[in-house]
C-alpha cells in the first residue's frame, strides 16, 4: 500500500530587477500541490501578495511546503533575497516642471503620461494637487524638497518628519512615491551655507523615513550639475572640484551606506552651446561622427551623453566610490532660444530626444560601465513659459502647453491630431512594458512550465 505522506517540496526561484517569482511544488500519493508567487518591486504590492499567500498556507503550518514558502518570504525581507528600493522602472523617465501659467491640470497630465507610456516622473516639489492626481495611476513619482527648506531641515529632524507626514505619508500607497530628492544642484554653486546643509538634510529625511518604516520603499537622493566637476574631458580625467569634495565626499559616503545612486544633470546641449566651434554637433546629437578616443582607458565614445556619464563614473572612482550607480536626473535639448544660443532648434531637439529615447530603450551601459544599464529622466514634459533665464529655458518640452507634441519622436499627445504619424520609425526600439518587463513574463512562463513538469 502506497504511503500518503508528503514528499519534500521542489522549489524554483527566479528574480529580476523588478520582480521575483517562487514556484513551490509538493506531492504525495493522493495530491499534488503547486503554489506560485509573483512579486513586484513595489513593496506595498509585494507585502499584500506576501500576506495573501501566507494566509492561504497557514491552514497546514506543519507542511514542508508551507515551511519553505515561509523561508522564502522571510529571506526576501531580511536576507540575501531582499529587494532594494527601486525608484525607477525601465530606463526612460521625465521631469514634470510647472513654471508656467498655461499647463493642463494634473489629472490631464496623468492621462498624457499614460498615452505616452512614460511611467517614471520627477517633480520639483510635493504639490498636493499633483500627488492626488497620481493616485492609483501606476506612475512612479519622485518628489523634491526645495533648496529653500534644506537649512531648516538639516538642523531640525522633527521638521523633516513633519514634512514627510504632510507631503508623503498621507498619499501612500495610492500614490506611488518612490523617492525624495533633497534640493537641486546644491553643490558647485556659491552658497557654501546651503552646501553645508545638504548632508544634514539628507540624513534627517532618511532617519524620519526609517522611523516611519518607509526607508525601504523611498529612495533619498540629490541631483548634481556638471559644475561639481573640475574637468570632464576626456571622461577618464574627470574629478570633483577641490572646493566641492569637502561637501561631496561625506554625502557619497552616506549614500553608499543607504544604497542611493549618484544623480547627474547631463546636458550635451549646454556643452555644445558653450563651444560650438570645437564640438561636433553630430557627436552631441547621437548622429554619425568620428567620436572621441580616451587614451587613458582606450575607450571610444560616439556620443557626448555616454561620455558625460562616464566622466561622472571616473570622478566617483577617483573619490573612492567606484561601485556607486550613476543615473541621469535631467537631460534634454531646447527647441528654441536666443540668437546667441547655438543649436537651439526644433530639428536638433527632435534629433536629440528621438535618438536618446532609442538609445535608452536598448537597455545598455556605457563604454566604462557596459553592464550598468543607463537610466535617465528627460527634461522636460512641457515648455514652461514663465521660466527665468535665457529663452532656451522655456523650450525644453516634449509637449506644448495644450498637450500636443512639440515635435515627433514617436509619442502620443492629448490632442488626437498630435498623435505620432511615424511610430513605424521606432520599430527598432524595444517597447517598454507598462506593467511588467517582458523578460520577467518569460521567466514566469518558463518557471511555471518546469514546475508543472515536476508534479
Amino acid at each position: 500500500m502506497a504511503s500518503s505522506s508528503e514528499t519534500s517540496p521542489v522549489l524554483i526561484a527566479v528574480s529580476s530587477e523588478t520582480s521575483a517569482v517562487l514556484i513551490a511544488v509538493s506531492s504525495s500519493s493522493e495530491t499534488s500541490t503547486l503554489l506560485i508567487a509573483v512579486s513586484s518591486s513595489s513593496s506595498h504590492g509585494y507585502d499584500a501578495l506576501r500576506c495573501l499567500f501566507l494566509r492561504k498556507s497557514m491552514r497546514d503550518s506543519r507542511s514542508p511546503l508551507f515551511f519553505w514558502f515561509l523561508v522564502f518570504f522571510s529571506l526576501s525581507h531580511h536576507g540575501p533575497l531582499k529587494l532594494q528600493v527601486q525608484a525607477f522602472t525601465g530606463t526612460y523617465g521625465i521631469n514634470y516642471g510647472r513654471i508656467a501659467d498655461n499647463l493642463p491640470p494634473p489629472e490631464r497630465v496623468v492621462t498624457l503620461l499614460k498615452l505616452a507610456k512614460i511611467r517614471n516622473v520627477r517633480i520639483y516639489d510635493a504639490d498636493h494637487s499633483v500627488l492626488n492626481a497620481f493616485r492609483g495611476s501606476g506612475l512612479e513619482l519622485i518628489v523634491a524638497i526645495g533648496n529653500e527648506y534644506l537649512k531648516d531641515i538639516s538642523v531640525y529632524e522633527d521638521h523633516a518628519m513633519s514634512w514627510i507626514k504632510e507631503n508623503v505619508q498621507p498619499f501612500l500607497p495610492a500614490t506611488h512615491i518612490t523617492g525624495i530628492a533633497i534640493g537641486n544642484e546644491v553643490l558647485g554653486g556659491t552658497d557654501e551655507e546651503l552646501a553645508g546643509a545638504l548632508l544634514g538634510a539628507a540624513k534627517n529625511v532618511y532617519n524620519a523615513l526609517d522611523r516611519l518604516k518607509l526607508a525601504d520603499d523611498i529612495e533619498v537622493s540629490t541631483p548634481h550639475s556638471a559644475a561639481v566637476f573640475a574637468n570632464s574631458f576626456p571622461p577618464s580625467s574627470c574629478t570633483f572640484r577641490e572646493d566641492v569634495v569637502v561637501y561631496m565626499r561625506p554625502i557619497l559616503d552616506f549614500f553608499s551606506q543607504i544604497g542611493s545612486p549618484f544623480y547627474i544633470n547631463a546636458y550635451p546641449f549646454l556643452a555644445y552651446k558653450s563651444d560650438p566651434e570645437h564640438i561636433d554637433i553630430n557627436y552631441a546629437l547621437f548622429k554619425s561622427n568620428a567620436g572621441i578616443h580616451d587614451a587613458k582607458t582606450g575607450l571610444h565614445y560616439d556620443n557626448m551623453f555616454d561620455a558625460q556619464i562616464d566622466a561622472a563614473y571616473a570622478a566617483l572612482e577617483a573619490a573612492g566610490y567606484g561601485k556607486m550607480e550613476v543615473r541621469v536626473s535631467e537631460t534634454g535639448w531646447a527647441s528654441g532660444g536666443d540668437e546667441s544660443e547655438a543649436g537651439a532648434t526644433v530639428q536638433n531637439a527632435r534629433a536629440y530626444n528621438f535618438n536618446l529615447r532609442k538609445r535608452l530603450f536598448k537597455k545598455k551601459g556605457t563604454p566604462r560601465r557596459p553592464k550598468m544599464v543607463v537610466k535617465a529622466y528627460v527634461f522636460a514634459l512641457f515648455n514652461e513659459d514663465l521660466k527665468p533665464g535665457p529663452s532656451s529655458e522655456k523650450h525644453y518640452g516634449l509637449f506644448k502647453a495644450d498637450g500636443s507634441i512639440s515635435y515627433d519622436i514617436g509619442l502620443t499627445g492629448l490632442n488626437p491630431s498630435s498623435a505620432s504619424p511615424s511610430l513605424s520609425s521606432l520599430m527598432g526600439i524595444r517597447k517598454q512594458s507598462w506593467l511588467v518587463p517582458s523578460s520577467t513574463v518569460l521567466q514566469c512562463y518558463i518557471t511555471v512550465l518546469l514546475a508543472l513538469m515536476m508534479i
